[in-house]
């Protein structure tokens, strides 16, 4: 191994907390916690000190309930969620970008590019939360393996073998089991796994029914319930000498009320991961293909009839991506560089599909290379990737007849990161970088009137082009050890980002078209976000604390025009959680508040041909309360209380229905 090797496992970037198996993480370090923050580059990762990452481990999920991932996904600094109370998709925002591509948005490394137009965001990821390992977010731009969106990207990660067998064991058993009031019912999971020497095995299968809550006021939310199941499956191989191969698959079914219609929708994410890790520190190969099939249909109504009954949408989507890691040193230099390529193709068909393209193609991918130099305390991190996408599709709309789109364009995109370790705990850095969104076949092949009877008609815009955009972050990152006993310790990060986006795609009235309707136009010139995004973690194994802010300023053009959804972010966002640990550690206790304040919302002009911007929302203060009680190593009994004081709320990004009242929840875990 060269010094660099050894150097970035030990202490790539003061502050960050490492995945890929480079240093403990602080679900490892801190068994007993539920905080696992900004993640550090390792030799199979891409993200440097100059890129914040978060990630969210099982302790944190469980602590802060898996009944719905909005909940733990708004308490992460500069990322948030449309939420709708009878949506189970999570749509994620990142720095006030959301849908269509701007987030991207992953199971297990595959994309999940189901995109759906309506006054909604304008995409959503199926996942059980029970079947999550963990999340990983990483904010701002990214040049490689997940590159392509705007504002960053969100994996869920799912359970593996090593999730479910622990110690010296060769097999293990993970249940879990939840019941709660107000709607939230009983979910149920349990996973069975085995590790042999070369051969590791996982399956998984999980159940959850919901009905409908109550809001703050004791209102019914209509139709908020759900009937899901899922399950996953996963082998990995070791051929010796490095070479390991995974197979999995991951499946969901789920039955639910949403866009005024009853629907049932089903998911299947099919990965097969090759990795040669070679005894050199020039080789270190991965090569990944992906499958993804998800169906939506539209199986009743509350009248029983609709235009819209019977709808069918289908996204079939196939990709790979092949990288190599190198670490080596140049003189005084240590270097660590990343190079691969990855490519998702995705097919679109429908029955009537209204508004949205009954066929079309598109394709994304990117040629990439990362290179990190170490020199002394300075780290330089120089990323390149180009971009390319195709969109081809053909359609009929009667204003226009037959239309066609096709595409392709590509762009240059470069990060680059300076990082100063100038006191061993202390690391400040700068970034500057620039990322592309291509248009979807949603926004360029739009086509028929709103549905339920109205006359306004939809127009596709082959001519869209795609959205760029440039961007400074300055921020440093901390980690202290010892800070106030021998054995307590912080971890924390601050940044400020100032993001400028050309071409920004909205819906708009085409007033000259004949009939007038609406379609997706880019903005002429440069809209602008910045924003303050803080979080540290402190635990002393006795007390812990963990905290998050976010300051959201945003000039980007109203999104709300008839097509898609706010994304404004509200301007002030707070969560801060603490809790201890009593008898050795076995009893956890702990609560958590949230504060939301207003921002801006979107909206119509008063002639409903146009977005616009205005101050709206209601701030909101909650409070939940969570216990864990360890009967043993193998049983975990928790009980939770969410909105402690039952406040009568509307979610800031909401779609329908008011947030729930008070809930208890009772869940146990079994591990053996």
């Amino acid at each position: 191994m060269t010094r660099f090797a050894r150097s970035l496992t030990a202490s790539t970037a003061v502050g960050l907390i490492v995945a890929a198996g480079c240093l403990p993480s602080l679900a490892q370090d801190s068994a007993g916690g539920a905080t696992s923050e900004i993640v550090v580059v390792g030799r199979g990762e891409s993200e440097g000190p100059g890129t914040p990452a978060t990630q969210v481990n099982t302790e944190r999920l469980n602590q802060e309930g898996r009944e719905r991932l909005d909940n733990t996904l708004r308490t992460v600094p500069g990322v948030f969620t449309r939420q709708n109370a009878q949506q189970p998709g999570v749509a994620v925002n990142i720095r006030g970008f959301e849908g269509s591509g701007r987030v991207n948005m992953t199971i297990d490394g595959v994309r999940q590019n189901f995109r759906f137009t309506g006054h909604e965001a304008g995409g959503f990821t199926y996942v059980d939360p029970n079947l999550l390992a963990g999340i990983d977010v990483v904010r701002g731009e990214v040049t490689g393996v997940g590159g392509g969106a705007l504002a960053g990207r969100v994996n869920f990660r799912t359970l593996d073998v090593q999730d479910v067998v622990f110690g010296n064991k060769n097999w293990g058993v993970l249940s879990r089991f939840s019941i709660g009031s107000n709607g939230a019912g009983l979910s149920e999971m349990i996973s069975g796994a085995y590790q042999g020497a070369n051969v590791g095995v996982i399956g998984a299968i999980s159940k959850r029914n919901s009905t409908d809550y109550r809001s703050g006021d004791g209102t019914r939310v209509a139709n908020s319930g759900q009937d899901l199941v899922s399950g996953l499956f996963k082998t990995n191989l070791a051929f010796g000498e490095g070479h390991t191969l995974q197979l999995g698959g991951v499946v969901y079914n789920n039955d639910f009320f949403a866009n005024s219609y009853f629907q049932t929708l089903q998911n299947q994410t099919f990965t097969l991961k090759y990795r040669y890790d070679a005894p050199s520190p020039l080789v270190d190969v991965r090569i990944n293909a992906h499958y993804n099939n998800l169906r939506m249909h539209y199986t009743g109504s509350t009248s029983g009839t609709g235009s819209a009954l019977g709808r069918k949408i289908q996204d079939t989507g196939l990709g790979f991506d092949v990288s190599n890691v190198a670490l080596f040193d140049v003189g005084p230099v240590g270097i660590r560089n990343q190079t691969g390529v990855e490519y998702f193709h995705d097919t679109v068909t429908g029955d009537t599909s209204g508004v949205n393209p009954s066929s079309g193609r598109s394709s994304v991918g990117g040629v990439f290379t990362d290179t990190t130099f170490r020199y002394g305390i300075v780290d330089v991190v120089a990323g390149l990737r180009y971009n390319f996408y195709t969109l081809r599709g053909e359609g009929t709309l009667p204003p226009l007849g037959n239309y066609s789109v096709d595409q392709s364009r590509g762009s240059v995109d470069p990060k680059l990161t300076l990082a100063v370790n100038v006191l061993p705990w202390l690391q400040p850095y700068v970034t500057w970088g620039r990322s592309m969104r291509a248009p979807t076949l949603q926004e360029t092949m739009l086509g028929g009137s709103h549905p339920g009877g109205a006359t306004a008609t939809m127009y596709p815009n082959p001519n869209l082009v795609p959205e760029k955009s440039q961007g400074w972050e300055f921020g440093f990152n901390i980690r202290r050890e010892g800070l106030f006993t021998a054995t307590d310790r912080f971890r924390g990060r601050a940044n400020y980002y100032l993001k400028s986006i050309e071409d920004y795609i909205v819906g708009q009235y085409l007033s000259t078209a004949s009939p007038a309707g609406t379609y997706y136009v880019n903005v002429p010139g440069t809209s602008r976000v910045q924003g303050i995004e803080l979080e540290a973690d402190y635990d002393a194994r006795v007390v812990f604390a963990r905290l998050g802010y976010a300051y959201a300023d945003s000039k980007l053009p109203s999104q709300f025009a008839g097509l898609g959804a706010s994304q404004y972010l509200p301007k002030h966002t707070l969560t801060v959680t603490a809790g201890a640990r009593f008898l050795d550690e076995r009893l956890t206790v702990g609560a958590q508040y949230k504060y939301v304040s207003e921002g801006l919302v979107a909206g119509y002009n008063a002639t409903f041909t146009g977005g616009v911007a205005v101050q709206g929302g209601t701030p909101y203060h909650l409070v939940d309360l969570f216990s864990t009680y360890k009967v043993s190593e193998q049983v975990e009994v928790s009980l939770k209380v969410n909105n402690l004081f039952n406040v009568q709320y509307t979610p800031f990004l909401n779609t329908t229905g008011a947030g729930p009242g008070r809930t208890f929840l009772a869940s146990t875990q079994v591990r053996f």
